[in-house]
């Protein structure tokens, strides 16, 4: 069982550093699908099958799609510069500061007590309940989330068009 759990931080982890240290947009934005995808295999293993549905519809759906659209849209020509002098600065102060926050976390983890007093558990909803809220009283809420996104998504599209002359097809 830890096993399962130590392979999938594996691959989230990998799949997020990859795609902070690719070059590429392109490749970035697809090994944060891994990520996500990862992170919804988390959500599978700690039992919350919903909340992993949910992920993948949401990140590795939804989000990936206007990442990869908006990163398509508004790339205008292959700027690869190579790494240098600088880049390698920040990346050494980034994973610097990267230990010390890391540091503080652990820190504070292995410092707090333990013997922590739960409140009872609450009633837990099904997904047929959820289902039924969302398309009862908050049905209005989540049409207006779909227009909103849509809207936003046809803005990126009109920003990111590039007037053409009439005889190019």
């Amino acid at each position: 069982m830890m096993l399962a759990l130590l392979i999938i931080a594996l691959v989230i982890l990998g799949a997020a550093a990859a795609a902070m240290l690719s070059r590429n947009l392109i490749h970035s934005a697809l090994l944060l699908v891994g990520a996500w995808a990862g992170i919804a295999a988390f959500y599978l293993w700690a039992g919350a099958e919903f909340v992993a549905f949910a992920q993948i519809l949401v990140y590795v759906g939804a989000v990936s799609m206007v990442v990869l659209f908006a990163v398509l849209l508004t790339r205008q020509g292959e700027t690869s510069a190579p790494v240098g002098y600088d880049s390698l600065k920040r990346a050494v102060l980034a994973f610097i500061v990267a230990g010390g926050v890391g540091g503080l976390l652990v820190g504070a983890i292995l410092g707090s007590p333990l013997d922590v007093h739960l409140p009872a558990a609450t009633p837990t909803l099904s997904v047929q309940q959820i289902g039924a809220l969302l398309m009862g009283p908050y049905a209005p809420a989540l049409l207006i989330v779909g227009v909103l996104l849509t809207v936003a998504l046809l803005g990126a599209v009109v920003l990111a068009a590039v007037d053409q002359p009439e005889d190019t097809p």
